[in-house]
């Protein structure tokens, strides 16, 4: 598409459009459509060529300028905006750059206005950072200038309308079927389940997932500071999120807020959408106080490696030894599963384990289930090659299965 032919009629029309106020959009549309066979009079231009035209200038008008065709491709999971020049999109699971730029940093700026005003936030000079959902359920990250150095960044989270099964994450070689079916026992039988990895690697998908799995007459808390979970089944569903401060610095509501609010309403399981601060001891005290079944997920690099994070979480907000520390998270997680992103930008589970507790101070993990790569030819940078398997491990505590009348082995 001619970007010059495209800003020569948006000059035209912008001058056309002074001329009346408050026209609906059929009206801006008409006068676009005019416009541009007016230009097709004196260039060729296809039926394909116009209709694009038409949409690229009618989005700058009236909706989000070339983030809206981005937008609505459901194909796009991620969108990553580095200033009006740098814009990157994610698609089958790898970032390239995108072909097309805003005219101008003002122009992505007064996109960033509009989209951030639809959902009540504000970002400006003084509150440069502001995180978001977008009513189609998308997550929105904006960081402006002077804390950009590079202009407006902007970063969004796409998600699918469908929310992905596990039978999808088995087909996407995610975790076996094996995997699946005693995740599926565990989650009936009320085990507490923490899902951890890096950024990107699929947790809040994983956490849906396992959502199905929740029998459908029990009542469901989730907490999220970004409402992004999508639970299909579950009649009895309560969605609770946190609300930043306004401008004079009153009116946030935290997830360490909610998680105590959420205990006086009778929960049956209560799922906290990320834990990442002073509100790990709220949801650990919350599973050891009778609310089993409960899910959340964190950020780490390992299964070790969230459980240090959950240590230094709590002890940055309480005076509790770490000892006694460490026995609360042993105690309250029955199941740690550990997500990863790799090299062939497959998202994998690469582990699932049991918690056995505390022994000589520190907590004992017993993996039930880890990932094997398979070093041969077929495996390579684009193609990594492996499975989950279950390890020679015995499941250790049976308890709750045997409370939900499961007798099988896991």
């Amino acid at each position: 598409m001619d970007t010059k032919l495209v800003n020569e009629i948006k000059t035209i029309i912008g001058e056309r459009l002074d001329l009346k106020r408050n026209l609906t959009d059929e009206e801006i549309t008409e006068i676009i459509e005019k416009s541009v066979l007016e230009k097709a009079k004196r260039i060729i231009l296809s039926t394909s060529e116009k209709k694009e035209i038409v949409s690229t200038i009618f989005n700058s008008f009236r909706r989000l300028d070339i983030l809206q065709p981005i937008l609505d491709n459901p194909e796009i999971t991620e969108i990553m905006i580095n200033g009006p020049n740098n814009i990157f999109i994610e698609k089958n699971g790898k970032s390239t750059k995108f072909n097309l730029e805003f005219e101008s940093a003002q122009k992505l700026e007064d996109i960033v206005q509009i989209i951030v005003t639809s959902v009540n936030r504000t970002v400006n000079e003084s509150t440069p950072i502001v995180d978001a959902r977008l009513k189609d359920g998308s997550r929105i990250n904006v960081v402006l200038p002077p804390v950009a150095l590079n202009g407006p960044i902007v970063t969004i989270r796409k998600f699918p309308e469908k929310p992905i099964t596990i039978e999808k994450l088995i087909e996407l070689d995610s975790l076996t079927g094996e995997a699946a079916e005693v995740l599926r026992k565990l989650v009936t039988a009320k085990y507490n389940i923490f899902i951890c990895g890096s950024t990107g690697c699929g947790k809040t998908t994983f956490l849906n997932a396992l959502s199905n799995f929740i029998p459908r007459d029990e009542r469901i808390i989730t907490i999220e500071d970004s409402a992004e979970l999508q639970i299909m089944n579950i009649p009895n569903l309560v969605r609770l999120e946190t609300r930043n401060a306004n401008l004079e610095g009153k009116g946030e509501i935290t997830i360490r807020e909610l998680i105590k609010t959420s205990l006086r309403m009778r929960p049956e399981r209560i799922i906290v959408g990320e834990v990442r601060g002073p509100e790990a001891i709220d949801m650990l005290q919350a599973m050891n106080t009778g609310h089993e079944g409960s899910l959340s997920t964190g950020h780490a690099n390992s299964s070790l490696d969230m459980l240090s994070r959950l240590e230094t979480m709590i002890l940055s907000s309480s005076i509790l030894p770490l000892e006694a520390v460490r026995q609360q998270i042993a105690s309250a997680i029955d199941i740690i599963i550990f997500l990863s992103r790799l090299r062939d930008k497959s998202r994998r589970t690469m582990e699932i384990s049991e918690i056995l507790g505390m022994e000589q101070g520190q907590i004992v993990l017993n993996p039930l289930f880890l990932f094997e790569e398979i070093y041969d030819k077929t495996s390579t940078s684009d193609r990594l090659m492996g499975c989950l398997k279950r390890t020679p491990n015995p499941f250790v505590n049976t308890q709750k299965l045997r409370n939900s009348g499961i007798f099988c082995d896991i």
